[in-house]
């Protein structure tokens, strides 16, 4: 999995004053959890453009001033209810030799046969739940949709892989193939035609 650099200085006082001074200065209060204790520093808002404002998962390294670096991954965002500015980052210590949990985005691959008859793509999952360690981390997970007709649906199941563990029930649907409302509609319209030819159903009678 890809990883972002996070450049950023470590915090001497975590209290609300020192936290609102950093946001006017355009900086955002991080802590960075699973180690001994919690590592409090901050970091410029633009350093986060590239985590925060994307589809895609990311790995982080957090580079501090003294010149260490702490390998993390994401784990909550706090946004300011108006501006929508970023007020407060949580991060997770990553290790080696542990097993984390996170969500990765689905790609689709493919053309559906049910598709191209007219059905229409429904992605009920954009984004997978997994537990591996950092090194199988995958950047996406791929959705082959290239045998589903109208009708089909694409299980969890389809994405099992020995690199980790997808936490979803086996019948969680990834995406499926629907038939598509204008499709619909023509056929419950080709019904009506065909009835009215063969005199089941009385035409409907033209406005005067």
């Amino acid at each position: 999995m890809k990883s972002i650099t996070i450049n950023g200085s470590q915090r001497e006082s975590v209290g609300k004053v020192s936290t609102k001074a950093l946001r006017n200065a355009g900086k955002v209060p991080c802590v960075l959890y699973g180690g001994d204790k919690p590592l409090h520093f901050s970091a410029e808002e633009l350093s986060f453009s590239k985590l925060v404002y994307t589809p895609n998962a990311h790995t982080v390294v957090i580079a501090l001033e003294d010149g260490t670096t702490h390998n993390a991954i994401l784990q909550d965002l706090q946004f300011h209810p108006v501006s929508d500015k970023i007020l407060h980052v949580d991060f997770y210590r990553s290790f080696e030799d542990k097993e984390l949990t996170m969500s990765i985005p689905v790609t689709i691959k493919g053309k559906s046969p049910g598709v191209m008859n007219g059905g229409a793509l429904r992605l009920n999952k954009r984004k997978l739940r997994i537990k591996a360690l950092p090194k199988n981390l995958p950047d996406f997970i791929e959705a082959d949709i290239s045998e589903l007709k109208i009708g089909d649906k694409l299980y969890v199941t389809a994405f099992a892989n020995e690199n980790y563990k997808l936490l979803h029930t086996d019948n969680t649907v990834v995406c499926q193939v629907r038939i598509s409302r204008a499709a619909m509609k023509a056929a419950q319209d080709a019904v009506k035609e065909e009835k009215v030819a063969a005199g089941t159903t009385p035409a409907t009678p033209a406005a005067e």
